[in-house]
């Protein structure tokens, strides 16, 4: 994460130089060009396309990955049926005994029952 951090620091320092050149190149700096409205809009055209470039970065770096993530848990949780072995997240190892709305009940290796909540299971494992 820090990485990306330092990318995306860079990025937005080249971008705002990339912003002062192109100021500098098209003369928008000049009170007496009497461009009016467009100077103005103009001047808001680099920011406008940083923001939507910086807009996509986070979708695709962030949103669409937890989309992803969430989809894949959500089919997971959805597929388990009775007698599939599961793993939780606190590190539980069991047999799905009987299956809720919100919880699943495990049989452990020693025959005890536990019931668990349903997004506590992280993975199912093979038999």
């Amino acid at each position: 994460m820090k990485r990306w951090i330092a990318v995306l620091a860079g990025w937005v320092i080249a971008g705002s130089q990339w912003i002062v050149r192109a100021q500098e190149v098209s003369g928008s700096g000049d009170v007496g060009s009497g461009e009016g409205a467009t100077s103005a809009l103009g001047g808001m055209t680099p920011l406008l396309i940083m923001l939507a470039v910086f807009g996509a970065i986070f979708y695709f770096m962030l949103i669409r990955p937890q989309r992803k993530r969430q989809a894949k848990m959500n089919e997971l949780i959805g597929g388990i049926k009775r007698g599939d072995q599961v793993t939780t997240a606190g590190g539980i190892f069991g047999e799905v005994d009987s299956v809720g709305d919100m919880s699943f009940v495990l049989i452990l290796e020693d025959g005890a029952k536990i019931r668990v909540a349903k997004q506590s299971v992280t993975q199912k494992r093979d038999k």
